[in-house]
């Protein structure tokens, strides 16, 4: 999913669009410290709460609501559907693991025109827990039927990809996010800068 729009979004509420990187990360890093405290939130609860933050100010909700809406019908990377089309013609099924909401990432695979090469959505709400925790890899290999040694993981985030690997999953890491895998985590099995690539080793 490309969040290009969101940055546009802010600007059209008063706020400054570079807000956008600071805001998504503490959305993202306070997600994950309550997950490794045990606790759970769902991602719009503490997207808003980051979204305050960050401002310093007192954001009112119907700013929120406009941040946060129409995420499934943003525009999927170039590179997605060829990836999907190789994973399917290989008969590989492919399950997305969302630490949002599943109608919303549903919604985005049809708004792309992308559901028929996707078998399930699953949300880390269903078990109330965010990835990297282990639990929340273990839910979507129990629910796949398979055992971790046969499933992979490909994420855009060298966190993702370490938690992943953690559960016992492979692992494959596309760079356009961040550009450089972070050391500081286990290096994930493949990396590449496009999806068809990292699909191609992770099948070879």
């Amino acid at each position: 999913m490309s969040l290009e729009e969101v940055p546009g979004r802010l600007a059209e509420r008063g706020l400054p669009a570079e807000l956008f990187d600071p805001w998504f990360a503490r959305a993202v890093r306070d997600g994950v410290a309550l997950a490794a405290a045990g606790g759970y939130r769902e991602f719009d609860e503490i997207a808003a709460a980051a979204l305050r933050d960050v401002t310093a100010a007192e954001v009112d909700q119907a700013t929120v609501d406009h941040v946060l809406a129409g995420w499934d019908r943003f525009p999927a990377h170039d590179d997605v559907r060829p990836a999907l089309e190789e994973l399917r013609a290989a008969g590989v099924r492919v399950v997305g693991l969302t630490t949002g909401s599943a109608e919303t990432i549903s919604g985005f695979f049809a708004h792309n025109g992308l559901s028929e090469h996707v078998e399930a959505v699953l949300s880390c709400a269903d078990v109330g827990i965010w990835k990297p925790a282990p639990g929340a890899y273990r839910y979507a290999v129990d629910r796949l039927g398979l055992e971790a040694s046969q499933v992979a993981l490909v994420a855009a985030h060298a966190w993702d990809c370490h938690g992943a690997a953690r559960a016992g999953l492979r692992t494959g890491w596309v760079s356009r996010l961040e550009g450089r895998y972070n050391p500081t985590f286990d290096p994930a099995d493949v990396t590449a800068d496009d999806l068809p690539t990292v699909v191609r080793e992770l099948l070879a």
